[in-house]
């Protein structure tokens, strides 16, 4: 595929997720919702690497790297992200994680000694802007929340581990290993760390029959997860963490895209010029060249 192809892929399926992750919230804990979901998405995608041969197995050494993949990108990441959505709302969350967008060639510079462009922090400047315009009566809203400031430490924290994900993604395709059999390790690593997290919290061990949760679960699991990181991955191979980030700031203006259909979503003016910035950024982090200039 091409690079826009799964940049579009992993940003429009993620922007989509938002409307599926509030049926997963109610009778089954946060933490337990994740474990499903990339336990799930593991066992396809091993099903599917044992079925057209591809070897799935590493050295030690390696699954040192897969558990920490599976640990920041696939797990802690996405615990914290639930969680926070039940104290903050969503538009808060992605104006927090679009930050990732500067974590993300920080910690590339520290990591791999890669520089830092002016062109990554003017687009992320842009892009961020952008997804803060476009949450803004959200953000507004959120000013009078008492449990603002525990969200808003959950949603960055997670950005964080999100950032480290990405840096060991990187590390891992530098070192050889393919993205689909790493992708899997990864989730049943990231699974088991949120089953770590409900035991450690000691949660009812539930789960929800309802076709809500059940249709939510399954798009969650097989699109969210297994089409989605399969793209993501694959994209960060090709053209580095810095431009892969940008799907954070792609993914808000497809979910309000979405929101619009089946919400009854209102544009104004100020909504209008958060799309424009957001595009801007995303079209100068991702046109031809970007990539050439981070390795």
């Amino acid at each position: 595929m091409s690079t826009a192809s799964l940049f579009l892929i992993c940003s429009a399926i993620w922007g989509s997720t938002w409307l599926a992750i509030k049926y997963q919230f109610g009778t089954v804990a946060p933490e337990l919702s994740v474990a499903y979901r990339f336990a799930l998405a593991a066992t396809l995608i091993f099903v599917w690497c044992a079925a057209t041969k591809r070897s799935l197995r590493f050295p030690w050494r390696e699954h040192r790297f897969l558990a920490a993949l599976g640990f920041t990108l696939m797990g802690i990441n996405y615990v914290g992200i639930y969680w926070s959505e039940l104290f903050v709302t969503s538009g808060l969350v992605a104006v927090l994680f679009s930050t990732i967008v500067f974590m993300t060639p920080v910690g590339m510079r520290v990591s791999f000694g890669t520089p830092i462009a002016a062109r990554t922090l003017v687009a992320a400047v842009l892009g961020v802007g952008g997804v803060t315009l476009l949450f803004l009566p959200e953000l507004n809203q959120a000013t009078h929340g008492g449990e603002l400031g525990y969200g808003v430490l959950l949603a960055l924290g997670s950005t964080a581990f999100a950032c480290v994900g990405n840096l060991v993604a990187m590390r891992n395709n530098r070192a050889g290993i393919p993205t689909l059999p790493g992708t899997a390790w990864g989730m049943l690593y990231g699974a088991l760390t949120a089953a770590i997290v409900a035991i450690l919290r000691g949660v009812p061990w539930t789960f929800d029959t309802s076709p809500a949760y059940l249709l939510s679960f399954a798009y969650l699991s097989v699109f969210g997860s297994v089409v989605a990181f399969g793209a993501y991955l694959t994209l960060l191979k090709r053209v580095g963490g810095g431009p892969s980030s940008f799907t954070s700031v792609a993914t808000p203006v497809i979910a309000l895209a979405l929101s619009t259909l089946f919400e009854g979503y209102r544009w104004t003016w100020v909504s209008g010029l958060g799309v424009v910035l957001a595009v801007a950024g995303n079209w100068l982090a991702l046109r031809p060249g970007r990539a050439a200039a981070e390795e």
